[in-house]
């Protein structure tokens, strides 16, 4: 990503963003509200225009490499009264490679319900989606970008909101997918997990406040930095999450 800005009724609220990121990594993005998060990943994507900039995926423009890319998106985004079931969102995943003419067969099906199965969810595959919880919906969304089977995965928010079993059965997703040589970007909200899950992370308030490995950049200054006046608690969980680290802490 390169120089990318982005403005809403001429506001900035993203302004020149730049990084790379490397294969194989989790990276965390982080920031307070209104800092911009959701916004950079819908323009890397596509989804809402910017100003400015480019965003290249393995050297080529994002809109030439979709079939790489995965996305899920806010769970608040998401029309859940949509009459349709788990099986057939998941079933989603796979238009992208079969293009406008074909259908999902019986291959892409049993995929589907693999992908149902890694994420806990294969005895809902008929279970209609506004009839699951919300933490059940969340994975039905993961396994939706699972089936794509891409390279890069964007992900906004897949922690929020969830239960303790959902939250410990995505991250164990996420390393799975990292051990497969994925990337995987999520915007994330709760700093007292930052450094058990991500190896690198973004600090992000509209413009980029500081981009490395997790050890380096998720520092008091930086994270002060980044949210200024408004966490007098970073010193404790800090604290906390480098105590856990080091107590060799999985999930």
């Amino acid at each position: 990503m390169s120089g990318l800005s982005v403005a809403y009724q001429k506001k900035p609220v993203l302004r020149d963003v730049t990084f790379e990121v490397n294969e194989g990594e989790l990276i965390g993005v982080i920031g307070p509200n209104g800092a911009g998060k959701s916004t950079m990943m819908k323009a890397a994507l596509g989804l809402i225009p910017s100003i400015s900039g480019e965003v290249l995926v393995y050297g080529k423009p994002c809109s030439e490499q979709r079939r790489l890319i995965g996305y899920v998106p806010q769970r608040e985004s998401v029309d859940w009264d949509f009459p349709t079931n788990a099986l057939d969102v998941v079933l989603m995943g796979t238009y992208g490679r079969l293009g406008w003419i074909r259908r999902p067969g019986a291959k892409e099906k049993a995929e589907a319900m693999e992908c149902l199965r890694k994420v806990g969810m294969a005895d809902y595959a008929d279970r209609q989606i506004s009839q699951l919880s919300g933490g059940q919906q969340q994975r039905v969304f993961l396994a939706r970008a699972l089936v794509q089977n891409a390279k890069l995965y964007f992900m906004d928010e897949p922690f929020a909101g969830v239960d303790a079993a959902t939250e410990k059965a995505i991250i164990t997703l996420l390393q799975e997918l990292k051990k497969n040589g994925k990337t995987v970007i999520v915007v994330h909200h709760d700093l007292a997990t930052v450094q058990q899950y991500f190896d690198s992370v973004l600090l992000l308030n509209v413009e980029l406040k500081g981009f490395g490995p997790t050890s380096r950049v998720f520092t008091q200054d930086m994270l002060q930095h980044t949210y200024g006046g408004r966490l007098a608690f970073l010193d404790h969980t800090i604290a906390a999450g480098a105590t856990e680290a080091h107590g060799g802490v999985s999930l």
